[in-house]
């Protein structure tokens, strides 16, 4: 009879709760109410839901701003406070002879050599981050020995004794941004961004009408250029670099001169958004 009387009880209070939590449902959903009860959930005033001319807020559920853990680490590559001295060269050459492509571009000798070589010094001003100084000599030379082209009787020419040399010396203010990838300090990632400073000339010889031509350029460019690369250390305090050009800014003006007649001057501007086979560049560091 006990156990009877006490089931009996927890039935009548289990559906006596059941049905206070039911009408306080209906109340808070209802349209037009005013009000929520005091046991729901924080009400978001900017959230509403329109009904006629009544508007009843929404209850959101409680968001969560937590941060998702991608296991990624950037980790200390090179500390505070150091010093840095790097050697940076760059090297390429194109060389043929005597090639003949389908007929119709015959007797090609062609030869051309591009090389840079640039010092530079940094300082880490925070853990992982430098700010430094750079200097850079470049020079190009490329030289036509002969070209022929032969399409049918329609067009007929040969070209010989083509020259051209490019010198320029710049100096270049640089922000690099290194991210360890592992704990031990040996690789790293990095993205660098100099502001360029260049002044240099170049000299274009070439035959016209039987007679020797001769044009002297002086060229005078600012640039912004961003590098992203790779840094090993291959000793303690020896590190190797492998960076290259991805995107570029300059504005450059070019002031020429044919056979000592000034022939005027023009100025370009553009942009690169690509990667640049031509901005390779090899480097060891010295870090003390």
């Amino acid at each position: 009879m006990i156990k009877q009387r006490f089931f009996t009880r927890l039935l009548i209070a289990f559906v006596s709760g059941f049905a206070v939590m039911t009408a306080q449902a209906e109340d808070t959903i209802k349209a037009g109410a005013d009000s929520v009860p005091a046991s729901a959930p924080a009400l978001n005033p900017d959230l509403v839901i329109v009904n006629g001319t009544d508007t009843v807020p929404m209850i959101l559920p409680e968001k969560n701003f937590s941060r998702f853990d991608r296991g990624l680490f950037r980790y200390l590559f090179i500390p505070r406070g150091q010093w840095a001295f790097g050697l940076t060269a760059s090297y390429g050459e194109l060389n043929t002879d005597d090639i003949q492509i389908l007929s119709v571009i015959s007797d090609v000798s062609l030869k051309g050599k591009t090389y840079a070589i640039k010092p530079s010094v940094s300082y880490f001003f925070n853990h992982n981050q430098s700010i430094g100084l750079k200097v850079t000599y470049s020079h190009a030379d490329g030289n036509i020995g002969s070209l022929g082209l032969d399409i049918d009787d329609d067009m007929n020419f040969h070209i010989s004794d083509v020259k051209y040399m490019q010198t320029t010396y710049s100096g270049a203010i640089s922000y690099r941004n290194y991210f360890g990838l592992d704990r031990g300090k040996r690789f790293a990632i990095f993205n660098e961004v100099d502001l360029t400073f260049t002044h240099g000339s170049s000299d274009f010889s070439r035959l016209y009408n039987g007679e020797p031509k001769n044009t002297l350029t002086r060229i005078n460019e600012i640039s912004l250029n961003f590098s992203p690369g790779v840094c090993v250390f291959i000793m303690e305090n020896v590190s190797f670099n492998l960076s290259f050009g991805v995107f570029g800014l300059k504005y450059r003006k070019e002031h020429q001169s044919t056979d000592g007649i000034d022939e005027g001057s023009r100025t370009s501007s553009g942009a690169n958004f690509r990667f640049n086979l031509f901005n390779i560049n090899f480097g060891l560091g010295v870090h003390i």
